[in-house]
């Protein structure tokens, strides 16, 4: 479980950050970013994207890597996986929303995208390491041997 929290621990703050930079240069008016890629889109200016970027992505980064760092000290640490999984599909969808709206602009896209993947699989994962540990499942134990397991094991 340990690797699987530290690369979630990482990768989410690093998408935080990188949500956080791109919702203050959004906010700031993206001065290099054409408004034409605005055409054909609701908005009329990187003002709600920006502010979608930084609460929505920024804040589930956020909020899933705190959960991770605090571990059992909020709710027994049973939120964290969670938070992870909708996090990544949160990214996965803001990307999705942006190419369907403004095209493929940016390597980051493709990239984002794949963290977003990532991110939601290996909260997935989390919970199967976490359910598996819970229930006494371990490498070798009867519940990953086909053994029946005795009574004492329960």
């Amino acid at each position: 479980m340990r690797p699987v929290k530290i690369s979630l621990v990482i990768l989410q703050a690093i998408l935080f950050v990188n949500a956080c930079g791109g919702a203050w240069y959004g906010l700031a008016g993206a001065k290099a970013i054409p408004a034409s890629w605005l055409e054909g889109s609701p908005f009329q200016s990187y003002l709600i994207p920006s502010l979608f970027l930084l609460i929505a992505v920024g804040g589930s980064m956020l909020l899933a890597t705190v959960l991770w760092l605090l571990g059992s000290r909020v709710a027994g640490g049973r939120w964290a996986p969670w938070a992870s999984i909708a996090a990544g599909s949160i990214l996965v969808g803001w990307i999705v929303a942006q190419v369907a709206m403004i095209g493929y602009v940016s390597w980051m896209q493709p990239a984002c995208f794949v963290a977003g993947l990532a991110i939601a699989a290996l909260g997935v994962v989390a919970l199967r390491l976490r359910s598996r540990s819970r229930d006494g499942a371990g490498v070798g134990t009867p519940a990953t041997t086909g053994e029946p397991r005795s009574e004492a094991a329960c």
